[in-house]
């Protein structure tokens, strides 16, 4: 047998294989021109997703993101609804960061909305919603007296009451209003921080007088840098930031919470995403996708190394609850679709 003979062939075949693999993992854009930032991306399941951005911008999509109707809310045209949840194609609740602050609830698809909370008080910022179901939701604020704002809906966003056993806050630490994933409902109450200190907070929904806390080696120090999103793995949760006023600094980007850690370097991977990160989600397995103003970026071995598969700016990305659908989301009106 010629064995040189065969080792062309198998090489040629890994070639193959290879750019096969990275050809697959791309961003296909959508749509962009429009004249608002998206931040909040719920995408329901394979055909029907919402966004929401500045300038009191909803849009939604019943084709896997195709084609998109597009609105301002009327009477809030100058509302940014930094996120959104929705559950249907007609059922769906969004928030507004700044004053005032503000949380919108729609029934019939979005052609009328309900106030549900409205608050005038300027020490008010909404950061990010969450839900572990489609009547429990939780809402995270930036420090009041000292404490994380935190407000609960047990009915399905109908109303909001504050949270008495919210954590409390380090001097110049905050949460960061930048994709609406630095709040993970999952059992646990997960935040993330960043500013003066960037922490991870967590505590079981049951028993919220005890809060978990860990220090994170990311950058932290500023207003622009710290921890911006978690997301939660089988074995781990991975955690992205860093400085959006310096987006391509590529240290100090990524956390990995997992079992059996001994170090300080075992929080880090081995190669981390390639710049800053506003938003991470879990697509299964190990596997994450990551996003930012400096691009996306994937690992397929829960965080311990990432590779860049896109260059385009998006601040949000989302997978669908049932189904396989992934969007990205950003300034301008900017959607993209991950094909894998």
């Amino acid at each position: 047998m010629n064995n040189k003979r065969l080792l062309l062939p198998l090489y040629l075949i890994l070639i193959c294989l290879f750019c096969f693999k990275a050809d697959a993992q791309k961003i296909i854009p959508l749509q962009e021109g429009k004249p608002t930032s998206i931040r909040g991306l719920s995408v329901v399941d394979d055909s029907i997703a919402w966004i929401s951005g500045s300038k009191g911008t909803i849009a939604q999509t019943h084709d896997g993101g195709k084609t998109w109707s597009w609105q301002q809310v009327k009477g809030f045209e100058k509302a940014d609804f930094r996120d959104i949840e929705a559950f249907s194609d007609k059922k769906a609740v969004i928030m507004s960061s700044g004053t005032p602050a503000l949380i919108l609830k729609t029934i019939d698809g979005g052609a009328s909305w309900q106030v549900k909370y409205k608050n005038t008080d300027t020490s008010y910022f909404f950061d990010a919603m969450d839900f572990a179901d489609e009547n429990h939701g939780m809402i995270l604020g930036d420090p009041v007296k000292g404490k994380f704002l935190l407000l609960e809906t047990r009915d399905g966003g109908e109303n909001w009451l504050a949270v008495d056993d919210a954590p409390a806050a380090l001097p110049g630490e905050a949460a960061f209003a930048a994709s609406g994933t630095c709040l993970r409902l999952n059992g646990l109450i997960t935040i993330v921080t960043g500013g003066g200190s960037s922490r991870l907070l967590m505590s079981p929904d049951n028993a919220r007088k005890t809060w978990i806390t860990v220090r994170m080696p990311l950058t932290n120090g500023k207003p622009s840098r710290g921890a911006f999103s978690v997301a939660f793995g089988k074995t781990r949760s991975v955690i992205v930031g860093g400085d959006y006023e310096n987006d391509k600094k590529t240290d100090s980007v990524a956390f990995l919470v997992k079992e059996n850690i001994r170090k300080s370097s075992d929080y880090l991977p081995v190669k981390g995403p390639q710049g800053f990160q506003s938003c991470v989600e879990i697509l299964g397995g190990d596997t994450f996708l990551s996003t930012g103003t400096s691009g996306t970026n994937i690992t397929t071995d829960g965080g311990e190394t990432w590779t860049k598969i896109d260059n385009t700016s998006f601040n949000v990305c989302a997978k669908a609850r049932r189904g396989y659908l992934v969007l990205l989301a950003g300034n301008g009106g900017k959607i993209g679709l991950f094909k894998l």
